[in-house]
């Protein structure tokens, strides 16, 4: 006997108003968190003179704009009508992001700044790397089963600020215990190039957003394939 297989689907009202709330939620949560963060990494890097510091507390305000835009999304009662806008938004944060990240990077190499040790700096980028990616895993998933490309895109914002922390981490800890100071920009241009190739997919809104297929669970892992999610087999 053939199974036939019944694609992508819907989420129903009810679900779908559960999953909007959640997405509500996450956004609320990311907010709160990178406004903390924007604050504390901003004040600790003017301190110690750390240009990578100040530079990711404004990735942090940035990451604050995407997540402002989709909870403007969720807000109205039919938020689908605001999901072409919501992209635009979430697309010129990346940008953005982008921006911020390459134009840091070059002064650092430039030799415009010479960090000290900053162990502010060193617990917030580690509390950030285990904070983040539970957010942008999360906003992920409720985005996928609702099929909501700017959810998705949004939390590839996320994911992205997890790998500038990681990023500022690993640089922090060079330059205070060996003195590398350029291990940081480097891989920050990678992550400004990817930022890049992140906004324009989602300009153009190729953000994966199909729907979970029925039966799929909603933790079950999943691909990008041509630029949409579809469950691995």
């Amino acid at each position: 006997m053939t199974s036939v297989s019944l694609g992508p689907t819907r989420p129903d009202a009810v679900r779908r108003t559960v999953l909007e709330r959640r997405v509500r939620l996450v956004v609320a949560a990311t907010i709160a968190y990178n406004v903390v963060e924007a604050v504390v990494a901003i004040t600790a890097g003017r301190i110690a003179s750390s240009a990578a510091l100040v530079g990711f507390g404004l990735d942090s305000i940035v990451e604050v704009l995407s997540a402002a835009a989709i909870a403007w999304q969720f807000a109205s009662p039919e938020p689908q009508r605001r999901e072409r806008v919501a992209l635009r938004l979430v697309a010129v944060s990346f940008f953005g992001l982008a921006l911020f990240v390459a134009v840091d990077a070059v002064r650092t190499l430039a030799g415009a700044a010479e960090p000290a040790t900053s162990v502010v700096g060193i617990v917030l980028a580690a509390v950030s790397l285990a904070i983040m990616p539970f957010l942008s895993w999360f906003e992920r998933r409720t985005g996928r089963e609702l099929g909501s490309a700017s959810a998705v895109a949004d939390s590839k914002q996320t994911l992205l600020c997890t790998y500038l922390s990681a990023v500022l981490l690993v640089g922090l800890v060079l330059n205070a215990t060996l003195g590398w100071s350029w291990a940081d920009p480097l891989a920050a241009l990678a992550i400004a190039a990817v930022a890049v190739k992140e906004g324009v997919e989602a300009w153009r809104g190729d953000a994966c957003c199909a729907p979970l297929a029925v039966g799929q669970a909603v933790g079950q892992d999943d691909a990008c394939v041509d630029g949409c999610c579809t469950p691995e087999r």
